[in-house]
């Protein structure tokens, strides 16, 4: 049986000199990774790009559980991400964090769309973004069903509380403007993300925090 259906791209793993493996998020599968064939130009390959938003058909397959996946285009061009360095390495932290700590086949009600809405929003921003990855880790919790207070955040916060206080209370274009140096915010991801290692039960190493940070001193 063949689906149509949309998707975000977390992540690819090469399969063959002609084949990736797009690991990815969809309303219909959830999180699934579905083998992609005739990959070959680089023009094919920017599709694939992490976050990137595509259609494409899926073939499910009671003969293996990684289904084929073909006839992609993209549904958002995602300009203003791909050309800016600063939105650009956020995009890869945020497909990161979603590729490490959502569940494979497993799928969250609402959670393809808020990351759509979230996506739609770090593309539209022109300015005051540098706080937008601990927005995002905070939404997560939230979508995930966490809803963390400043009350459930205080273990994990250290020297950081009032500053993530700020970023649960505020509204999001206040929360935008929170004055921090780039070692804090690195110190709050980090506290957010041990939050959800706490809650998921499960290491969450996310690799690109570090170039981030060092981005966004």
């Amino acid at each position: 049986m063949t689906n149509s259906t949309e998707l975000i791209v977390l992540h690819t793993t090469k399969f063959s000199e002609s084949s990736l493996v797009v690991h990815s998020l969809s309303k219909e599968y959830g999180r699934r990774s579905f083998l992609v064939k005739g990959i070959g130009k680089s023009a094919a390959m920017a599709s694939f790009q992490p976050l990137n938003i595509l259609e494409g058909d899926v073939v499910e397959s009671n003969k293996s559980r990684l289904w084929i996946a073909r006839n992609f285009h993209s549904l958002r061009p995602l300009n203003s991400i791909r050309s800016n360095i600063y939105k650009g390495t956020i995009s890869l932290f945020l497909s990161e964090v979603l590729f490490k700590t959502l569940k494979e086949e497993g799928r969250e009600e609402g959670l393809y769309e808020w990351c759509c809405g979230e996506i739609d929003l770090l593309e539209a921003l022109e300015s005051d973004y540098s706080n937008f990855h601990l927005h995002f880790l905070l939404g997560l919790a939230v979508a995930l069903g966490f809803a963390p207070s400043a009350t459930d955040l205080m273990p994990f916060a250290g020297d950081n509380l009032d500053k993530m206080e700020q970023l649960v209370s505020k509204p999001f274009a206040e929360a935008m403007l929170v004055k921090m140096k780039g070692s804090e915010r690195t110190q709050i991801a980090r506290s957010l993300l041990k939050y959800l290692e706490f809650h998921l039960e499960s290491a969450v190493n996310v690799n690109s925090l570090d170039v981030l940070g060092e981005l966004l001193r």
